[in-house]
């Protein structure tokens, strides 16, 4: 075989051996970074638990006052004087809601200094309350205005606002049914840890009847 042919095939047998190990995992070794690509990182998770919601109505006021409070039929409540004889308040002219042991209903009428005659102002609260005082306060409200626009009262209701509520805290709101410029009834309510009181003032405004509705607060819960 000439001399030329001979160097051009061993030139070949040569590169097959080269490119046979090269592919020869053993050859490489296991574990070699040519080979082994390092684990990925397990992913984490995108989702986040959601925060609580609150189910509660909106309370716009104060904290509430802590421990037990009742209520009482005082005979004088911020001033006014609780109506006696033709009167005063013969029957429960508003739907409490449910009353259960350890509960009580205070329903009274108030005299303005020198009043003789005309619409009083009506109280009606309950103590001892056993579910969310602002729904018995709701429920205390809806009673009241009905009984408002049969006994005097026209208007649509408002919307309720805030007021400050006194030294016993929680929460006091009042709103009012307009029948004109200057002839305007207020309900207001209160609630606190224990108890959902409501009230009508004829002819005023929210802001005196909140002034007045928080001074006599004082006299009737304690």
């Amino acid at each position: 075989m000439p001399l030329g042919r001979r160097a051009l095939l061993a030139t070949i047998a040569l590169a097959t051996t080269l490119a046979l190990t090269a592919c020869d995992p053993a050859a490489e070794g296991e574990g070699s970074p040519a080979t082994s690509a390092p684990a990925s990182p397990p992913a984490k998770s995108t989702v986040s638990t959601p925060p609580a919601v609150s189910t509660s109505p909106a309370v716009s006021t104060s904290p509430a006052g802590s421990g037990r409070h009742t209520l009482t039929e005082a005979a004088t409540a911020g001033g006014l004087t609780k109506a006696t004889g033709a009167g005063a308040v013969s029957d429960v002219p508003v739907d409490p809601g449910e009353m259960r042991d350890g509960m009580h209903l205070v329903v009274a009428a108030y005299d303005r200094a020198g009043q003789t005659s005309g619409r009083r102002i009506l109280f009606v609260g309950v103590d001892g309350v056993p579910e969310d005082p602002n729904r018995r306060r709701e429920h205390l409200w809806r009673g009241l205005i009905d009984y408002a626009l049969q006994n005097g009262s026209t208007g649509t209701p408002t919307t309720a606002k805030p007021y400050p509520p006194g030294p016993f805290g929680g929460s006091l709101e009042c709103f009012s049914l307009p029948e004109s410029a200057n002839a305007t009834d207020v309900i207001c309510g209160w609630s606190d840890t224990t108890t959902a009181a409501v009230a009508l003032f004829p002819r005023t405004t929210p802001a005196d009847a909140a002034r007045l509705f928080a001074a006599m607060r004082t006299d009737l819960e304690h």
